[in-house]
């Protein structure tokens, strides 16, 4: 083949196919920038309508996959491969895509049974694969914690909605426990009276149930009291400090002794 004939072989590609592959360009460059506007159009959409937090995030994903896959095959079609052809190869390539990211898509289908079964949602306080923290954002694939120390933690749905998790958040009460340990000696209905008189004062504490106060245990170095009192799930943390800090300014004001583990040492001088 001649440099004639090569340069008319050219000639007759780029009039055939020149057209179509500009065109594809063209559709690729508006209908990329149509896709962003529309999936940003979405999600406006979906603020202002009262849907659950937790699904936006996912939704706003899959309305914008979807836009994108359509786009792309819209090109491949403008460029002329035939589309049968095209969903054989792309059933094919689903196929070991799927088995090279099983771990990815049980990830996707964490996501989904967390939205559906919504054992949490976003602004619960969770605890999960070892991690603590504020549900901000339930994605297609993970799962976005915010730390009580600002530090943000991703989660893979997949391990998330098959394992253990506790949520904090559920209920509307909670149950503090203190274990307040006074000295071998001290006078215990009197201890017992100070502490029942601190939790009354505090109004956090529900009055019903009714505070529970006994002796618990005979420890080594203390008589220890079990303190357990109800209150709102947002005043837990709140009531436990203050609860700690009171007891013990109150106690050395009357005279309980707040005991630390100590040690007799006897030394015997031999003669």
């Amino acid at each position: 083949m001649n440099s004639e004939q090569i340069i008319e072989k050219l000639t007759n590609l780029a009039i055939t196919y020149g057209p179509k592959l500009i065109g594809a360009i063209l559709l690729l460059i508006i209908g990329s920038w149509i896709v962003k506007l529309v999936s940003k159009s979405f999600g406006k959409f979906l603020d202002n309508k009262n849907i659950d937090p937790s699904l936006k995030p996912f939704l706003k994903s899959i309305f914008n996959v979807i836009l994108r896959a359509m786009l792309f095959i819209s090109v491949l079609g403008l460029v002329g491969i035939p589309m049968t052809s095209f969903v054989a190869i792309l059933g094919a390539a689903g196929l070991a895509v799927g088995l090279a990211l099983s771990g990815t898509l049980q990830n996707f289908a964490g996501g989904v049974m967390i939205l559906l079964f919504k054992p949490f949602k976003v602004g619960d306080f969770i605890n999960a694969q070892g991690f603590s923290g504020t549900v901000k954002e339930i994605q297609i694939f993970n799962t976005i914690l915010k730390t009580p120390d600002n530090v943000t933690i991703i989660i893979p749905n997949g391990g998330l909605s098959t394992s253990s998790m506790t949520n904090y958040s559920v209920e509307e009460k909670r149950r503090v426990d203190w274990t307040i340990g006074v000295g071998y000696g001290d006078d215990l209905d009197k201890a017992r009276s100070v502490i029942k008189r601190l939790a009354n004062a505090d109004d956090r504490i529900l009055k019903d149930p009714e505070v529970f106060i006994a002796v618990s245990a005979l420890a080594d170095s203390s008589v220890n009291f079990t303190v357990r009192a109800w209150v709102k799930a947002a005043d837990y943390w709140g009531v436990f400090f203050d609860m700690n800090e009171n007891v013990y300014k109150t106690f050395d004001k009357e005279g309980l002794n707040i005991p630390f583990p100590q040690m007799d040492v006897h030394v015997h001088k031999n003669k």
